[in-house]
């Protein structure tokens, strides 16, 4: 079952003179990698004349380089996201054997590979206070993880912080706050110092409410939601990059949508360009709405769909009888014995001796009532998946004309 959802995602520049605009980089295409799968997508960039060229950086992402021509008195810049929200298990994944517990020592070929998210770039006296309090002995790898975004979770809190750049990990951990940006390049960092190779993501957030709400834990949105986010990917052996949210102490799932994914948040700007000199003002908006929904347990078909169901099957039901159309049903019932139900020949077994006892009881009884001219005929049956041998038919055959 899925929700299928549109996110509108517009950015407006107004400019108070006519400028011109250098050539401009957008990150704005779900990037290659996202386990999100995307219906469909559009680009719609003012002024209209314009060159647009799609390319893709060192690191897979997308980017449009748009180059204008002609001065202008505005940018806008408005994309549209279709996206197939089905439930991702953000644990559905394996591991190497090598990568099952950490520390992880990745091999030769593959930490070349890495270099660039290998790269320690800060250092500092509150990041080594930090550090200290890890536990680098030997533990399961995912439990690791866990228990490391949970506690950055729980140390920085989560502000919206709307001036430019991203703070150095320094600031952040002497602050105790960041935005998501900031805490998503906190723990890039936190996890190069520890041995793991890790990037900085970009993308959309989406959050939809839920159909029940939770009995216990924390309470999800109160409305739909999207905008655009950061969180940190980390390259397990097995597993590939697997995406940890700091903001939320949770692994990255379906309504995380990457935009780009590089070694450093400065190659992963959504905008990227420059104007000549003026006074700007910017009008920006990034909303989510549901497009189609599946029936499901949580919100089943409503009153009206159920009539609609039911009038179809009518009207199916007076076209196979106008055509003389005869529809039978077989069964396969199944039976547990009312003794033993626990032994294995009433729960995972194919076959047994009392099992085979009773069926016979009940054939003989079927033969008496139903086919007294007719014949038995022992033979197999099913094979099922996973199991070394058919199983055992017990059937009756009659003429119904006696």
């Amino acid at each position: 079952m899925s929700i299928r959802v549109s996110i509108r995602h517009k950015t407006d520049y107004h400019f108070d003179r006519p400028v011109s605009l250098s050539p401009h980089v957008l990150r704005l295409r779900p990037a290659p990698h996202s386990r999100t799968a995307i219906k469909a997508y559009s680009l719609r960039v003012e002024p209209g004349e314009h060159f647009l060229n799609w390319q893709q950086d060192p690191y897979n992402n997308f980017l449009a380089r748009l180059v204008f021509p002609e001065k202008t008195r505005q940018l806008s810049i408005d994309v549209e996201v279709i996206a197939e929200m089905v439930a991702i298990n953000p644990f559905d994944f394996f591991l190497e054997e090598s990568a099952s517990d950490y520390p992880i020592a990745y091999d030769r070929e593959l930490a070349e590979d890495l270099v660039p998210y290998l790269e320690i770039e800060e250092r500092g006296p509150h990041l080594s206070a930090w550090l200290a309090e890890v536990d680098r002995s030997q533990t399961p790898t995912i439990d690791f993880l866990v228990a490391l975004n949970q506690r950055l979770e729980r140390d920085i809190d989560y502000i919206v912080r709307l001036e430019p750049g991203v703070h150095t990990c320094e600031e952040t951990l002497a602050s105790g706050r960041g935005s998501c940006r900031d805490s998503a390049w906190l723990m890039v960092q936190i996890l190069r110092h520890l041995g793991l190779a890790s990037r900085f993501v970009s993308g959309y957030l989406v959050q939809l409410v839920e159909d029940i709400k939770a009995l216990d834990g924390p309470v999800g949105p109160s409305a739909d939601f999207s905008d655009l986010h950061a969180w940190t990917e980390v390259y397990l052996p097995g597993a590939g990059w697997v995406g940890l949210d700091s903001t939320s102490g949770l692994f990255a799932a379906e309504g995380h949508i990457p935009l780009a994914a590089t070694p450093h948040f400065s190659h992963a700007a959504a905008v990227e360009g420059a104007t000549g000199p003026c006074e700007v003002t910017l009008e920006y908006s990034n909303t989510v709405s549901r497009i189609y929904e599946d029936p499901r347990v949580t919100k089943p078909y409503t009153d009206e769909q159920w009539q609609r169901i039911a009038a179809l099957g009518e009207a199916v039901d007076d076209k196979l009888v106008a055509g003389d159309v005869r529809l039978t049903m077989g069964g396969e019932p199944t039976f547990v014995s009312i003794d033993d139900f626990e032994a294995p020949e009433w729960t995972i077994a194919a076959d047994g001796p009392a099992k085979r006892q009773a069926a016979e009881a009940l054939l003989t009884r079927l033969k008496e009532q139903y086919a007294a001219g007719g014949f038995v005929h022992h033979g197999l049956g099913k094979w099922y998946p996973g199991e070394p041998l058919p199983r055992w038919a017990l059937s009756i055959y009659w003429r119904t004309d006696g």
